[in-house]
């Protein structure tokens, strides 16, 4: 009996070793949890300028699958992809159903889920850069962000195609194309009005009465197609523990026929330069960035833009600038500190507009009673002002304070899973708000207090 199962032990076997020979990576991020504020839900406030901890009233994930699909002689094809999940954290069943309130009369779906990766990576194809890494299809492409604000300051992630890695003195270059679409909308317009036709009007007996009235018809317009042009040139050698990154991307324009008649003095090819400067310091790092962009880069600067989109509507001859240093720095045993500068500048970016600043600042200093508890605090602040030509200006203005008791898997900044209960205060700033933005605006203050969960593997 024993040796009729051999066959097919060994057969198991073999495919088990044929598994683990073509093993799927496995890799993710998520953030969840339940949270109130001194109206109702949490409440989610300017992340970006005055930070993410206790501020955000989302269940958010990615699930990502990756394999090499191909090795032999040097060379490897590796395929990538990645889905994605966000929802309010309402319900246990959230899908892409509709959900609807009939005595609200609005029907809304519970969750999205979007497509953010999937494409193919080759290696050792090239042979004059064989260790470079050729690429096409969606992907997160070599992302820059500050975490502790969720602020993605570089970053072109789309669908496209390039070579990256390609050892070039100290250094390495790369180059991609992708491409990141502008609403029609937000450039000129849904739609356009395309003739007017002559509608009867009628009496009460439904007879024509010979008079008419005007009956305008539209044409939807579509997406703006841009495309973008990015090179890089990373790893840069300075001095010791000092590094340099360097990079310029062009934003191509490419209108139709139709869209050509509709632009005016807008829809111009644009330009982001990037230098960004890292520096060891005590185990941690500290970086400090400086990028300039024309045209429809100007709104990059801003509007805490990241270069992914392009404001082809913005008025011809805009320009804007925009200042970062941020990092992670440990001090001594038991403390470390996360911090986030930004000041960005934007000037004539529509007509009769003269320059937006902003400006923001977020610090997260972090306790480690051991290696699994921290207690962490963050506080942020942003002011943001808007003038315009005719002398008259727009502010806004505010800030948050939280502190949370966190239980993560180790002792560092970034060690994750990580359990936190929190409770953070948020307020604009009375001088600047234009209105109150919380309990359903008849407050210029708020509290929030939840439990999250978030981890990356």
């Amino acid at each position: 009996m024993k040796a009729k199962w051999l066959p097919i032990a060994a057969a198991v076997t073999a495919a088990l070793a044929s598994q683990a020979a073509f093993a799927v990576d496995f890799h993710g991020y998520f953030r969840s949890g339940v949270g109130v504020s001194g109206d109702g839900d949490m409440v989610k406030y300017n992340v970006n300028k005055v930070g993410r901890l206790g501020n955000e009233n989302d269940t958010y994930g990615e699930v990502q699958l990756g394999q090499e699909v191909f090795n032999k002689d040097g060379k490897t094809f590796y395929v990538d992809s990645m889905f994605a999940m966000t929802s309010n954290g309402s319900n246990d069943w959230e899908g892409t159903g509709t959900v609807c309130n009939f005595d609200a009369k609005q029907c809304n779906g519970d969750s999205d889920f979007a497509l953010r990766q999937f494409n193919v990576q080759a290696k050792g194809l090239l042979g004059f850069a064989p260790e470079a890494t050729l690429w096409a299809g969606k992907r997160y492409y070599q992302r820059h962000d500050i975490h502790i604000s969720d602020f993605y300051y570089w970053n072109i992630s789309g669908a496209g195609a390039g070579i990256e890695g390609i050892q070039a003195g100290p250094g390495k270059i790369s180059f991609a194309w992708v491409r990141n679409d502008r609403s029609a909308a937000d450039v000129f317009g849904q739609y356009t009005k395309t003739g007017v036709n002559k509608k009867p009007v009628l009496d009460a007996n439904g007879n024509p009465t010979g008079n008419y009235v005007e009956d305008p018809t539209y044409t939807k317009n579509e997406d703006v197609n841009v495309n973008t042009l990015d090179l890089r040139y990373a790893g840069i050698p300075l001095w010791q523990d000092g590094s340099l990154e360097v990079g310029a991307m062009y934003a191509l324009v490419n209108e139709t026929d139709a869209q050509k008649e509709l632009k005016n003095d807008n829809m111009k090819n644009g330009v982001m330069l990037t230098a960004e400067l890292t520096q060891g310091v005590l185990g941690g790092f500290n970086k400090t960035v400086l990028q300039y962009g024309t045209e429809g880069y100007s709104k990059t600067m801003a509007y805490y833009g990241d270069g992914s989109w392009y404001g082809a509507e913005a008025k011809g001859g805009a320009d804007g600038y925009r200042i970062i240093n941020w990092g992670v720095i440990p001090m001594g045993n038991s403390w470390e500190m996360g911090h986030q500068l930004v000041y960005g500048v934007g000037n004539e970016m529509w007509s009769g507009h003269d320059e937006t600043q902003t400006f923001s600042a977020v610090v997260r200093p972090m306790y480690k009673w051991d290696d699994f508890n921290k207690t962490i605090f963050e506080g942020g602040i942003f002011k943001d002002k808007t003038s315009y030509t005719s002398g008259g200006s727009d502010k806004d203005g505010g800030y948050k304070l939280t502190l949370a008791q966190a239980w993560s898997a180790g002792s560092s900044f970034w060690a994750r899973p990580e359990i936190r209960v929190f409770a953070s205060y948020l307020a604009q700033d009375k001088q600047d708000m234009k209105g109150n933005a919380f309990n359903g605006g008849t407050s210029d203050d708020t509290w929030n207090f939840g439990v999250q969960a978030e981890a990356w593997w």
